[in-house]
């Protein structure tokens, strides 16, 4: 039977769930001019397809604009459909940027970054996932018979991203059961937030094919660790030419790089309403489970909230030297995660903040006189303690559209209800479906 090639025009939404609508491929050219028809209402449904509490109701209408440099086709080499998508930005009807859509967010962070203090941004999205084929995972944290065991699935994701114009860097057992990790290659800040809701697409695709399952959840059943997603971030002049480094600075920062980061840490507790924004996030941020649990920077720490990240000295050390952002997992929108740290470090420059003194040992021997004589304070330890730490801080706030700021609260708490009565590993399973 003759079959008719679909592409997918997707939005990576609040939930940081990707979806959309297919229509045939012949007609992309004309539907990057016209868009296609989307409902205001989706952003409010939550991870577990229920509709929040919604400002919109079946009223009005906006558009799904495709970005025809993100378009996805993967062959899986069989009769099976190509995997094919496309991003797209989600505009009004007249054209005018809608408030909710989280790229032309981050779009507008980055131009901000750019117009304030003549800086881009480079970054990169470390993603750790749990990988099951119904045989038992055997061979330890980083061990080969861990590799091995995922090998398959592996080699052909790194085949099909490569298909999707992605750049594998590292593919690694991590130290849970079953736990994988992929890191990618460095992108301007549009292209890296891009490549990140591609890859957990062509991933879950790959799945499905293969007939394995993959999760991005923060916390799988027995797998004994939490699933992270660690943003690598770096900045440049406009000449292109990194700034990050000082060998003078506190940690090698440079007082450009300081006052980025130091916006971050200062508004880090409403932050992670955003980059941890599930309840079971917050099963992971917790102290000695290698992520994040305090407002804190360090050098080669992972457990600091922002980590610099070690460098070849041999080798051009302004070139390499970065810093990795730790608080974060895939239940958040990548466009989203990473509008809000750039938003922060933009607040920061313009304060002209200074660099945080970089922690060392264990925070939590240190009580809170301790921490606070450090300028470090524990994270919230809920979602629910998150958003109002969103709530009490005007400035992030501020940094927001109103109606966006409004349906974020409205979804999340939707989605806090959807999970009233369960336990913490009832909840988590949950997630573990849904992402």
């Amino acid at each position: 039977m003759p079959r008719e090639p679909l592409i997918m025009a997707c939005c990576s939404d609040i939930a940081g769930l990707v979806r959309g609508k297919a229509f045939p491929l012949r007609d992309l050219e004309r539907r990057l001019e016209t868009g296609i028809g989307w409902c205001p209402t989706n952003v409010q449904i939550t991870a577990f397809n229920n509709i929040a509490e919604t400002p919109f109701g079946p009223l009005g209408d906006v558009l799904l604009m495709p970005d025809p440099a993100t378009q996805v086709e993967v062959e899986f080499g069989d009769d099976q459909p190509a995997e094919r998508f496309v991003l797209s930005d989600v505009a009004e009807t007249d054209g005018k940027p809608w408030p909710c859509c989280l790229r032309r967010l981050l779009k507008s962070a980055l131009a901000a970054l750019e117009r304030e203090a003549g800086l881009g941004l480079r970054a990169s999205f470390e993603h750790e996932y749990h990988y099951a084929d119904g045989r038992p995972p055997g061979g330890g944290g980083y061990g080969l018979r861990s590799f091995r065991a995922a090998a398959d699935y592996a080699e052909r994701l790194a085949g099909a991203l490569g298909q999707a114009g992605i750049e594998v860097e590292l593919i690694q057992p991590e130290y849970g059961l079953g736990q994988q990790e992929i890191s990618i290659a460095p992108r301007p800040g549009l292209a890296a937030a891009d490549q990140a809701v591609i890859l957990r697409e062509v991933a879950r695709a790959l799945a499905r094919h293969m007939d394995v399952a993959v999760t991005f959840a923060p916390i799988v059943a027995g797998m004994g660790v939490g699933n992270g997603v660690h943003v690598h971030l770096s900045l440049l002049d406009r000449e292109r030419r990194p700034v990050m480094h000082d060998p003078q600075g506190p940690g090698g920062l440079s007082r450009t790089a300081g006052s980025f980061i130091a916006g971050i840490l200062r508004h880090l507790p409403a932050l992670v309403a955003f980059t941890a924004a599930s309840t079971a996030s917050y099963q992971r941020l917790v102290p000695h489970r290698w992520s994040a649990a305090f407002n804190n920077l360090a050098w080669r720490d992972r457990e600091a909230a922002v980590r610099i990240c070690p460098v070849r000295e041999s080798a051009d050390v302004a070139a390499q030297y970065h810093v990795e952002y730790r608080a974060a997992d895939a239940v958040a929108s990548p466009y989203l995660l990473l509008a809000m740290l750039v938003l922060a470090g933009t607040q920061g420059l313009r304060e002209s903040l200074p660099t945080p003194q970089p922690t060392e040992g264990d925070l939590t021997l240190l009580d809170d006189a301790g921490l606070a004589a450090q300028g470090v304070r524990r994270l919230p330890t809920s979602l629910p303690a998150a958003l109002v730490a969103l709530e009490a801080d005007a400035t992030v706030q501020g940094w927001l559209p109103p109606l966006l700021l409004e349906c974020y609260l409205k979804h999340k708490r939707g989605e806090i209800a959807a999970l009233t009565d369960l336990s913490e590993a009832e909840q988590a399973a949950r997630y573990a479906e849904a992402y």
